[in-house]
């Protein structure tokens, strides 16, 4: 497994490709059409990203499994903390331990970091997101709706892994 550090205009280009697809395969059991074409352009488009990057230092990869594009994953370093934004796997590639792979790597750049908190917000009905979280170590610690823009929310959990107790 590898993990391609995204840099370069091709390579995000590359991403948003696969966060379309990805988005557009696994959100609508909880979210409409509407709602995940809305986020998608508000979160992963080209534009979004690449400011990002650029503007706010997040760290975004590509998990590549046997040759392939599998999934992705973006990171924001915060103070004494890496806040875990997108981990996404494209489904023919879901339970084979990506999840668990791309975790360790994230593991790796917050130590790398001097982080001691690695938090993120999950949707509350993403019970098998929820799961995994928990199973490595994530503790839920409150609960939020966040407003996001053209009558959508995102009802959500914070969870946090706490470096310096695992």
């Amino acid at each position: 497994m590898d993990f391609l550090n995204i840099k370069t205009d091709n390579q995000i280009k590359e991403l948003t490709i696969l966060a379309f697809e990805i988005w557009h395969e696994y959100w609508p059991c909880l979210l409409t059409p509407e709602q995940i074409n809305y986020m998608v352009n508000l979160f992963q488009s080209y534009e979004a990203v690449k400011s990002a990057i650029e503007n706010k230092g997040y760290i975004y990869k590509i998990i590549r499994y046997n040759g392939e594009n599998a999934g992705y994953f973006g990171v924001c370093p915060e103070d004494n903390k890496l806040f875990l934004s997108k981990l996404y796997v494209k489904k023919d590639f879901r339970h084979c331990g990506i999840g668990q792979s791309a975790f360790e790597h994230i593991l790796e750049i917050a130590r790398a970091l001097n982080k001691k908190i690695i938090y993120l917000t999950v949707n509350k009905n993403n019970k098998t997101a929820i799961c995994a979280y928990l199973k490595w170590g994530f503790k839920n610690v409150k609960s939020v709706v966040t407003d996001i823009g053209n009558g959508f929310v995102m009802d959500d959990y914070i969870m946090e892994y706490n470096l310096q107790e695992n």
